[in-house]
């Protein structure tokens, strides 16, 4: 169960996959508590955006259309207008 998210979505995807390497055998299921209201809602909100992000940049066919507006921009570099 994770309940404690980490920033980076890459060290939060290792331990899943840990999880089903030591139950190898077994079923294993990853549940990922969130409580409304939270540091922890807002963090998963953040890796949320940042996997789509992922997704509009670099697209599995190598095409790479972003979608990305300015105001994204000004987001991710946090530049005020």
């Amino acid at each position: 169960m994770l309940y404690d998210l980490w920033w980076n979505t890459a060290v939060e995807d290792q331990a899943i996959d840990r999880a089903h390497r030591i139950g190898q055998t077994e079923t294993v299921k990853v549940i990922k508590m969130i409580a409304r209201g939270t540091i922890e809602e807002k963090i998963n909100d953040l890796q949320r955006k940042k996997k789509d992000l992922i997704t509009d940049i670099i697209e599995p066919n190598g095409l790479g259309q972003s979608t990305l507006t300015e105001e994204d921009i000004r987001e991710i570099l946090m530049i005020n207008r």
